[in-house]
């Protein structure tokens, strides 16, 4: 298979501090590539060792077949997009645009050209002759966009790029990102604390943590199947339940927790044995509400601590007791609420289809 950026057994220190433990990742050309993580968890580090401006002191850097461990910033064939827009004020945005590529000395035609070309990719070209302070947050971070791709990179590097808009332009700007990169078929790297962004947007992502990659895969794959407490946890809200293995078969286990027996497909644990120690991670979202027939696994019971009614979801706080030891706040979603329903104070029963069950090892 192709890949577009290696990174080989990076290892990097600050001091005594160790940011990056032997990180390895392949992505492939043209794909969309997330790292993501909790602040302090190597992601930035790992992202700024590709652009030049770190270098490990171990392991390698690939892009394409060029090993680039060695080579500075301005010979590697990346562009990068920061946090903040970093745009010249006393500028048009056409010149902030081709700044790149007149210090690559590229004759004016050629570069009239592509400018040109990057402004009309981000629906900018109406406004080229604009300055900064004249356009909005958003149109701002799609002049640093542009000028990312008018040196058309091999590798589109973004470090939290959509970090200063408020909360609408972020929504709007993912897709725009998403679709644009599409577009021009590029590569990109792209570095967030933002999980919904990630899950959005990505093609694949990697959840790092201490310096070390914990899970690689797709978004439906991270979030369905997390490789462990950390990465269910990071990735969407789950409610946690320890217990043991107490049988397994041919539709799946049983696992013995404080709460009784519950129940998880098979799918959902492959490989387990009678008396493995397991966490169970439940999802607001998988909840059901509707009463349960007879012989229905994985009901719970309790009684409403909250209710915050948003419309098209209604989101509950359950007190669960166990017959011994704490309670436990049980997160659950409820879609498409009745208005107006206030149930803090009543009693509460639930349940969770087995196939909605995520196993984790503890």
């Amino acid at each position: 298979m192709a890949v577009s950026v290696g990174i080989d057994k990076v290892v990097k220190r600050f001091g005594a501090f160790v940011a990056l433990k032997g990180v390895c990742v392949e992505i492939r050309p043209g794909e969309l590539f997330f790292l993501l993580g909790p602040s302090g968890c190597g992601k930035t580090t790992l992202l700024r060792c590709v652009a030049g401006f770190h270098r490990p002191e171990s392991g390698r850097i690939l892009i394409g077949e060029q090993d680039v461990t060695d080579i500075p910033p301005h010979k590697r064939d990346t562009g990068m997009m920061f946090q903040s827009y970093a745009l010249w004020p006393h500028m048009t945005l056409a010149e902030n645009v081709a700044f790149g590529l007149e210090m690559r000395k590229l004759p004016r035609a050629e570069i009239r050209r592509r400018v040109l070309e990057a402004l009309e990719l981000v629906h900018l070209a109406e406004r080229a002759k604009a300055r900064p302070n004249q356009l909005s947050g958003g149109q701002q971070q799609r002049v640093a966009l542009a000028r990312a791709l008018v040196i058309k990179p091999q590798c589109l590097l973004l470090d939290e790029p959509l970090s200063n808009l408020d909360a609408k332009l972020r929504l709007e700007m993912r897709m725009e990102i998403r679709g644009i990169c599409k577009q021009a078929g590029l590569t990109a790297v792209y570095v967030t604390h933002d999980q919904k962004e990630a899950l959005s947007v990505a093609d694949r992502l990697a959840v790092m943590r201490d310096g070390a990659i914990e899970q690689i895969g797709t978004p439906e794959a991270v979030y369905r199947k997390p490789v462990n407490r950390f990465v269910a946890g990071f990735i969407g809200e789950g409610n946690f339940i320890e217990g043991k293995v107490d049988g397994t078969g041919p539709d799946g286990v049983n696992v013995a927790t404080r709460f009784g027996s519950l129940k998880a497909a098979k799918a959902a644990s492959p490989g387990l044995m009678a008396g493995d120690s397991v966490t169970l991670c439940l999802r607001p979202e998988s909840v059901r509400f509707e009463s349960p027939g007879p012989g229905t696994p994985n009901v719970l019971t309790g009684r409403y601590l909250e209710s915050v009614y948003l419309g098209e979801v209604a989101q509950h706080v359950i007190s669960l007791a166990p017959a011994d030891g704490e309670g436990l706040s049980f997160k659950a979603f409820e879609l498409n609420p009745l208005a107006g329903r206030d149930r803090e104070g009543q009693a509460a029963v639930v349940w969770v289809p087995p196939e909605q069950v995520i196993v984790t090892r503890t």
